[in-house]
């Protein structure tokens, strides 16, 4: 089955520059285990510039990473849940990026300096 890579870039702060409050982050990380079983949030934050309507916005993201197997099901359960994310994080935009991705595949050896 071939797989597809979800990466969502959540913001630290809301637009308007207040905090985003950490059950925010902890409910979008339980409820995309619970849907996957499996998620990776790269810790370091990621800076974004951006602008909206003649607004700038700085922002801080982390992001989010969700392989999946590509299916029609998976790609609407993610376009739906990017409208979640929109009023959870109190957004204009949440980047939600999607592009397939292959799963390298192979036996467990021991690796020697010699094999470098």
């Amino acid at each position: 089955m071939r797989r597809r890579r979800y990466e969502i870039l959540v913001p630290l702060r809301h637009n308007d520059a207040r905090p985003v409050d950490g059950e925010a982050f902890e409910q979008t990380r339980e409820e995309l285990v619970a849907q996957f079983g499996a998620i990776s949030l790269l810790p370091h934050s990621v800076p974004g510039i951006w602008v909206h309507e003649g607004t700038r916005y700085d922002d801080e993201l982390l992001r989010l990473v969700v392989d999946v197997e590509d299916t029609p099901e998976n790609q609407r359960f993610f376009e739906g849940y990017k409208a979640i994310l929109l009023e959870r994080f109190e957004q204009i935009e949440i980047y939600l990026a999607a592009y397939p991705v292959d799963i390298l595949q192979g036996a467990a050896r021991e690796i020697r300096p010699d094999d470098c």
